[in-house]
């Protein structure tokens, strides 16, 4: 007797787009994200969370991983089996691993956009990406559950 076990299809969407490594760039990057997120239902607290993400990635992108006439691309797949939201900027600067960095002044004016990554996000980190370049991602899960930190990253001083 031949009996099928009824399997629940796993739907995962995902939007990928190069942009300049510009301040324009990265401000398209964060309309972008948040009108594919709207346009999947994405609930808005998480839309919320991502639109402060990928301004922040995608600023240390255009800021600190800009190498001239390169672009950056931004990435995300939301697993809607799994309720995560991965967000996932790339640039051609692979010497340079992003850190959160040691206690800063009160007076800095720069140097907190990844101590915002690590509060919004549920897991955040980096890897390579070869032939040269690096991608930081984050991680955003839909179903609220508690942040798993798993800041991946390391390597030199850059913010």
């Amino acid at each position: 007797m031949n009996v099928s076990t009824p399997q629940l299809c796993s739907i995962v969407r995902t939007f990928a787009q190069q942009l300049s490594s510009t301040r324009r760039g990265a401000r398209l990057a964060r309309l972008l994200a948040v009108e594919r997120l709207t346009a999947w239902e994405t609930s808005p607290r998480v839309i919320e969370r991502a639109e402060h993400v990928v301004a922040e990635l995608a600023a240390n992108a255009t800021l600190h991983g800009r190498v001239q006439g390169s672009d950056f691309l931004l990435a995300l797949t939301l697993d809607e089996a799994t309720g995560t939201l991965r967000i996932a900027v790339s640039d051609t600067r692979g010497e340079c691993r992003p850190t959160i960095p040691p206690e800063q002044d009160p007076d800095d004016e720069s140097g907190r956009g990844l101590l915002l990554v690590d509060a919004l996000a549920d897991r955040w980190g980096t890897e390579p990406r070869p032939p040269s370049g690096k991608t930081v991602w984050a991680e955003i899960s839909q179903h609220g559950e508690g942040p798993k930190k798993d800041s991946g990253q390391s390597g030199s001083q850059c913010r």
